[in-house]
């Protein structure tokens, strides 16, 4: 399995020692209940992870899993004005970008976020949630949609998985969620990945290191990624056309698996099989 770094691990993430205690035994829980289980059905296909697979044979791939109603798991409403937006945009030409339920954004880390768009002068859609667009934030924001309106456009939360689909996209930044992941190897877009914490980290090596899709955003000492650095990597990650074959490569390997036939598919039967047995 490719190497984890120790400081990575989850209970690592909180800076807090009470709460790390309480999670390192929660996972410590888990490891025993799977180590007792007889099947574990996972969201995940061979060809993402064999190793880990080969690995905990137990595991068995059903994946991709891919909402078929749009509203399942929402937090909050979505813009649905950004799929006419992206219709009136040229073929792989905008930037995606959306960072899942929890990652937080300080004012400064916005600013650069926004201002790195500004200089790649991509297309692009921005998704800030509601419980981030507040107090410095919001007017920021503000002045910053006025001055883009003719670049890009920012929304509260979206259709991703039709967002993901849709001809248009070029890139997409990303928190590095495991829903986010499979979804966007799932249609076979390129990354750019900025994980918050959790397994986010991980994940982030198997885009990066394993499958070859998507490049790291890398922060200066302090934890901020610059907009110098996010311009620089729009541009590095759409030059290269190989970044879009490989992921357009998974995603045809992927989607097999859940078609009649496919890997997840005799897997999901199986498993049912068993249960009813």
């Amino acid at each position: 399995m490719p190497p984890m770094r120790t400081k990575d691990f989850l209970w690592t993430q909180f800076g807090d020692k009470t709460t790390e205690k309480i999670i390192f035994h929660y996972i410590r829980g888990f490891h025993k209940s799977v180590k007792v289980a007889d099947r574990i059905i996972c969201n995940t296909t061979y060809e993402h992870e064999a190793a880990t697979l080969d690995f905990v044979p137990q595991f068995i791939p059903i994946g991709p899993l891919l909402a078929t109603n749009s509203m399942a798991g929402n937090f909050w409403p979505e813009d649905s004005t950004c799929l006419s937006w992206l219709d009136q945009q040229e073929t792989n030409s905008v930037i995606y970008l959306a960072f899942g339920s929890f990652t937080v954004f300080d004012h400064t880390q916005l600013q650069e976020l926004a201002l790195g768009l500004e200089l790649s002068n991509r297309p692009f859609l921005l998704v800030i949630r509601p419980d981030i667009n507040h107090g410095e934030n919001q007017s920021f924001l503000k002045e910053f949609e006025e001055r883009v309106k003719n670049l890009g456009k920012v929304v509260q939360w979206a259709p991703q998985q039709k967002v993901l689909n849709h001809p248009s996209i070029a890139c997409f930044i990303s928190h590095c969620g495991w829903n986010s992941t499979m979804e966007g190897t799932s249609k076979g877009v390129p990354f750019l990945c900025w994980p918050y914490f959790a397994d986010q980290l991980f994940n982030q090596i198997l885009i990066c290191d394993v499958w070859k899709v998507g490049l790291r955003l890398d922060p200066i000492p302090g934890g901020i990624v610059t907009r110098e650095e996010i311009m620089s990597k729009i541009k590095t990650v759409l030059r290269d056309e190989g970044f879009k074959a490989r992921a357009m490569e998974l995603k045809n390997l992927v989607i097999n698996n859940i078609k009649e036939g496919g890997r997840s598919s005799i897997n999901l039967n199986n498993f049912v099989a068993w249960v009813k047995a």
